[in-house]
């Protein structure tokens, strides 16, 4: 990786984040962390009895994503559904602790915020509980979402869109949101779930895992050439400039349109949890080719910065700090 980023270069790139404003189409979501211990077996039924000590709330889902840009020292615009609740509230104010634009979240009456609630127990996280919709949303609310779409596309300098498979993404917002980057020749990253898996033509990035690749082409991709027909069939039915499939402790794939594919290797470190591994590499990418750097240079930075991310506990956000620390050591 050495040849595919000097630390001069990644130290440049780093620096312009400051000057990266990010819009961030997606699933937004709280993550509720309820943490205890459990002393006894309820007598209503043979379960653990968790006694509660303390609580954590966290950005989750494209909310966390923008609060990783928003850490990397970018500017991150949220664009995305809330309900009209209390979680709508706590949201908003946990953007604005953080610096985080909130002009383009979209209210949806009868639309639940989506939150997930991790009971944790003796550092074992024993249940979670979502409360979510998943229905596509209403044709009033998905033209507000793309009313939103002409007004901050505009004033972005890249495009993000993190699909979680809670309804924002319905056909014709994913249709509006590519002709308007396209038009206006912002570059566009995409971080997919199956269901829209293939709706994402021509944008600059795609970035599945191995397992939605293997499930959206119908295939098994159990060494490096089943990867390169994966990776040669994604570009050939997405037209992207280039596809990277994440493939855990294996490291990332990149195929750039007319090169020849990179092994990017995962980068030594203890690894505590690998929630939002995923936001972490998307949110890098996306500010580092915003700066005009490589598809290789995107992905180096990247791998760093999840490596980071996951020796911490839930979903994390990095530092600009951490990220040239991490380079420096390597």
């Amino acid at each position: 990786m050495k040849l595919l980023l000097s630390h001069g270069r990644a130290l440049s790139l780093v620096r312009s984040f400051a000057k990266t404003k990010v819009l961030v189409l997606g699933d937004l979501m709280l993550d509720e962390y309820l943490f205890g211990q459990v002393s006894r077996i309820s007598p209503e039924a043979p379960v653990p009895v968790v006694e509660v000590e303390r609580e954590k709330l966290m950005l989750g889902g494209a909310a966390n994503v923008a609060w990783n840009i928003a850490a990397l020292g970018g500017t991150a615009v949220p664009l995305g559904v809330i309900g009209r609740d209390r979680a709508a509230g706590v949201l908003s104010a946990e953007f604005r602790a953080k610096g985080i634009a909130t002009g383009g979240l979209v209210p949806v009456t009868g639309r639940h915020t989506t939150i997930k609630t991790r009971i944790v127990a003796h550092h074992q996280q024993v249940v979670r509980v979502d409360r979510e919709h998943r229905q596509d949303l209403p044709a009033a609310a998905e033209r507000r979402v793309i009313a939103a779409l002409r007004r901050l596309v505009p004033r972005a300098d890249a495009l993000l869109i993190e699909d979680y498979n809670k309804g924002l993404l319905t056909g014709k917002v994913i249709a509006a949101a590519l002709d308007i980057a396209r038009t206006r020749g912002v570059p566009v990253t995409v971080d997919p779930k199956l269901r829209n898996f293939l709706s994402y033509r021509g944008v600059t990035l795609f970035k599945p895992n191995v397992y939605e690749t293997e499930r959206a082409l119908g295939v098994a991709i159990a060494d490096d050439r089943d990867m390169d027909r994966a990776g040669a069939a994604l570009l050939d039915r997405l037209e992207a400039a280039a596809v990277l499939i994440t493939a855990g402790e294996r490291g990332m794939y990149l195929f750039p349109r007319g090169r020849k594919r990179t092994h990017i290797p995962t980068v030594a470190r203890e690894v505590y949890d690998v929630s939002g591994a995923g936001d972490t590499v998307i949110a890098v990418i996306t500010l580092a080719l915003a700066r005009g750097a490589s598809f290789e240079e995107a992905a180096v930075l990247a791998t760093h910065a999840a490596g980071i991310e996951v020796s911490k506990f839930g979903v994390a956000a990095v530092s600009p700090r951490e990220l040239l620390e991490a380079l420096r050591v390597r």
